[in-house]
């Protein structure tokens, strides 16, 4: 199944269930994130689904006004240089150790929304998968991880990297208000399948293209080792981190410009489709 959080028409948000029939299903649950931490979440959808034609309401997808998928994560962890190519591209070595930084539940937008960069003149892009936490994981094992994933979502982590190149520690450059995509859906993990074709677009172009089979740590492995050293709870997010083709990757290198759209897909999953509002900073002076 797919879920999504779509905002309602009085100013909140609802979990919803992708009916497959261009339609969405509204689920008694603020969000996707309340939802899973609901002890009996799959029966709650189940029943919710049967009594559709009773009185459920039904929203069409053309009417959806998607939400970021978990607007109230408590945790969004992500794991940096976790494919071959991209760690090849920044001139680095394979890790020992997965490199991990967190984001704030703040930096999270909608799949369609518009991204306002105040700031920064050096705005990248990195499509990547991302994990959600469907219940609680303390000093796990990779089997106890794999089946504590509720499912799979889309993201980009947008990174200033101006920001982050000033100091060696980066969550300046990566936890800015309302600058990460994520959704538009979560496809459960029973109907997922092993690995993920990742893309990501600029324009239209193509700049990222990879596979999650090459990631070096993955999601069972991440999960398992994020809960050695802290507890995750379900709704809470992991990002995967992304494939080469970043735009400071290139030569020379390429930043997103005001009024682009960034488009980052994965196979099975869905879109995002985000068009950027750079607000560069001023210019220092050069006698300042």
């Amino acid at each position: 199944m797919k879920l999504a959080t779509l905002r309602t028409a009085n100013g909140g948000t609802t979990a919803a269930l992708a009916t497959g029939a261009d339609s969405y299903l509204a689920l008694p649950a603020a969000d996707v994130g309340a939802l899973l931490a609901l002890p009996e979440w799959r029966q709650v959808v189940e029943k919710t689904a049967a009594a559709q034609e009773a009185h459920q309401q039904v929203i069409a997808a053309v009417d959806a006004d998607v939400a970021p998928l978990l607007p109230r994560a408590g945790k969004v962890i992500c794991c940096g240089l976790n494919y071959g190519d991209h760690i090849q591209e920044m001139g680095r070595e394979l890790p020992e150790y997965p490199t991990l930084f967190a984001k704030y539940a703040d930096t999270l937008v909608g799949a369609a929304d518009a991204v306002e960069v105040h700031g920064s003149g050096r705005v990248d892009w990195e499509a990547e998968l991302a994990v959600v936490v469907g219940s609680e994981l303390y000093r796990a094992d990779e089997d106890q991880a794999r089946a504590a994933i509720a499912g799979y979502t889309v993201a980009n982590d947008v990174s200033m990297r101006d920001w982050q190149s000033r100091t060696l520690q980066w969550f300046q450059g990566k936890a800015f208000d309302a600058t990460t995509p994520v959704g538009p859906v979560m496809l459960t993990a029973d109907e997922a399948g092993q690995h993920f074709d990742v893309r990501g677009y600029v324009n239209g172009q193509l700049v990222q293209q990879g596979n999650t089979s090459t990631l070096v740590f993955g999601p069972a492995q991440l999960l398992s080792y994020i809960s050695q050293f802290t507890v995750l709870r379900p709704g809470d997010l992991v990002l995967t981190g992304t494939p080469g083709g970043v735009g400071m990757g290139m030569t020379p290198p390429r930043f997103l410009k005001d009024g682009d759209v960034l488009t980052t897909e994965i196979d099975g999953i869905g879109q995002l489709e985000n068009q950027f509002r750079i607000h560069a900073p001023a210019a220092i002076p050069a006698n300042a």
